[in-house]
Parts: C-alpha cells; structure tokens; sequence
C-alpha cells in the first residue's frame, strides 16, 4: 500500500502538469454568473510564469504515457486493498459521514475530544474512497476524450466529448484540493506519522527510567 501511494505521487503530478500543456490549446473555462467572468482557468500570467504555452505535443506525450502506469498503479492497489482485505478499514460505514464532521471540528479546534478511530478515522475512510472512484473516473473520462469514436459508448456515458472533457478537469482540480488537504493533515499530523507511512512502523518514545517495584519487608522486622 505504501508502494502503490508513493509510486502515484509523482504520476499523477506529471499527469496534472502535463494535461495543464493540453489545457492551455483551448483553455476555455471559467466561472461566470449573469454574463460576468470572475476567473478564468487561467490567467495569462500563469501561464507566462510556468512557461506553459506552445508545449501541446510535449503534454500529449507525457500524459498518453503516464496514463498507463496511473491505471497499472490504480488496479495494484485495488487487487492489494480486496486480496489483503484491508478495504474493511477503508471502506465508510453507516458512521462514517456522522464521524467525519466530527473529526473536522476537531481539526479546527472546535471540538476538544476526538472521535472514535481505529486505523483509518471516519473522514480518511471517505477521503481515501472517494480518490479511487476519482481515479476511476479520470481513466473513463480520459478515453472518452482520447478515442471519442473508438470509445464511443464511453464518451455516451459521459454525456458527449464536452461534457467529458468538462469532467475531467472538475476531477483534475479535485485531485488538487485533495493534495493541498493531504498535505496539511501530514503537517498536522507530525513528523512521526509521516516516517511511518515511509518506513512501515512508527517510534513510540517511552520512558528510560524502570520503574522500581517496592520491596516487601523482612520477616524478622528489619
């Protein structure tokens, strides 16, 4: 599982960056409401400081060849997840919705006693789920953009090509929002439980000095 997290880290950051190139031939989304724009996706500025544009055919590249080890990488850790079993402890329950918004107040410091939490507490659970039906999602929405008439049943599911293409950019900036969030319960979380996702065990620091057990007293009285 380790293996599988760390191994998707850089992928799926060359994905990003290189579907950011294919991006920029028609970057034509934003956020408007009554005919005004309020942001565009992206600003030209964005562009000039990544040295974005005129970089089609290298994006393409990159993202038609890390696209096969996102989705080997994607089905290892699901066939690991179902065979080892440990998908019991990733899986939400009928709790966990109620838990998660536990477990943001606590975060924000609104609630002082932590909810319940084995392995995975209530939000990871849906967090971690939620990433692979993501992953799921990129990989069906990304054929039916690449192949539109190979896939066309795919790209019919979807809702046609633009619908498609709208879809994996929504995923595309979830991905974002889920790493910024990631990193930050890493930080939260503390250097200890960051060495153990490296190392496979944690530290735990007890106390060096034995404790001394009282001795009984002689029979004679001395």
């Amino acid at each position: 599982m380790r293996w599988t997290h760390w191994v998707n880290f850089p992928i799926l950051t060359i994905m990003i960056w290189s579907g950011l190139l294919i991006y920029w031939a028609n970057d034509e989304y934003s956020i408007k409401l009554f005919g005004h724009t309020y942001y565009k996706f992206f600003p030209q500025g964005f562009y000039n400081a990544l040295h974005v544009p005129r970089r089609l055919a290298e994006g393409m590249s990159f993202h038609f060849l890390f696209m096969w080890f996102f989705v080997i990488n994607g089905i290892l850790y699901v066939l690991y997840t179902i065979i080892s079993g440990a998908w019991r402890e990733l899986l939400p329950n009928r709790h966990s919705f109620k838990e998660a918004w536990l477990v943001l107040l606590h975060d924000l410091h609104i609630r002082k006693m932590a909810p319940p939490q084995e392995k995975y507490n209530a939000a990871q659970r849906i967090a971690y789920t939620a990433i692979i039906i993501m992953g799921l999602g990129s990989l069906i929405t990304g054929l039916a953009i690449y192949k539109p008439v190979q896939f066309n049943r795919l790209t019919w599911l979807c809702g046609g090509y633009h619908a498609a293409r709208v879809e994996h950019f929504v995923l595309t900036i979830g991905y974002v929002l889920f790493f910024i969030i990631h990193i930050v319960q890493v930080i939260l979380a503390g250097w200890n439980n960051f060495r153990s996702m490296i190392s496979g065990f944690e530290v735990v620091n007890e106390d060096p000095t034995p404790a001394v057990a009282p001795q009984a007293p002689a029979e004679d009285g001395r």
